[in-house]
């Protein structure tokens, strides 16, 4: 028996496709909107001992 026959090659390449799918669909229809989050600037307090 060899260890690489076309059978393992066919089964990898379904295997990746299947998982192909299921990542493309749990990622929804645009994963670029939630994929980085929107920044926010923290608010600065000037006080009189910064001056």
């Amino acid at each position: 028996m060899r260890l690489f026959k076309s059978d393992l090659y066919r089964n990898f390449a379904i295997g990746f496709a299947i998982g192909a799918v299921i990542v493309a669909v749990n990622a929804g229809a645009d994963p670029w909107t939630n994929a980085v989050p929107q920044a926010h600037a923290e608010p600065v307090a000037v006080t009189a001992a910064a001056e």
